[in-house]
């Protein structure tokens, strides 16, 4: 393990996103430190990439290939074809969620559970643009930080 500087104050060291709640402890979130779901973190080496096709890596294993990815400023997205792990259903994953992106594997690795992936909102491909169920959406995601007041499915800790 390794030793912490003393000279170091805790303002220095960088916490532990699972011990203070997400949000501002990953890199790329927005100045406020709040979780923007809808932005790739800075690291995350989405940059510029063509992500479709890639196999996407829950916490706890394979989810899927991704069948869309948007780039927009602040409006970003991935649609994955789950196949026969969710019974064939597409969902949609805010950017906000890709911790980061393997080109030599064409993997992206997002920092949640295969069962908060199931148990987020349906994909709707009729609105997938509209705000209401972005919202929805955005919300599900950003309070599994803990940030606005919905939970985690029972039995999965981040």
């Amino acid at each position: 393990m390794e030793r912490l500087d003393p000279q170091t104050t805790p303002q220095q060291q960088t916490p532990d996103p699972l011990i203070h709640g997400g949000g501002g402890a990953f890199a790329g979130g927005t100045p406020s430190g709040e979780f923007d779901p809808w932005r790739y973190r800075d690291d995350a080496g989405v940059t510029g990439a063509d992500l479709v096709g890639y196999k996407v890596e829950a916490t706890d294993g394979g989810i899927g290939k991704i069948d869309s990815a948007s780039h927009e400023v602040n409006s970003s997205y991935l649609v994955v074809d789950t196949g026969p792990w969710i019974f064939g259903k597409k969902v949609m994953l805010p950017a906000g969620v890709v911790n980061h992106v393997d080109h030599d594997d064409r993997k992206v690795y997002v920092d949640r559970s295969k069962d908060q992936i199931k148990a987020a909102p349906e994909l709707d491909d009729t609105l997938h643009e509209d705000p209401a169920y972005r919202d929805k959406l955005g919300g599900y995601y950003g309070g599994t930080y803990g940030s606005s007041g919905w939970t985690i499915p029972p039995g999965r800790a981040m």
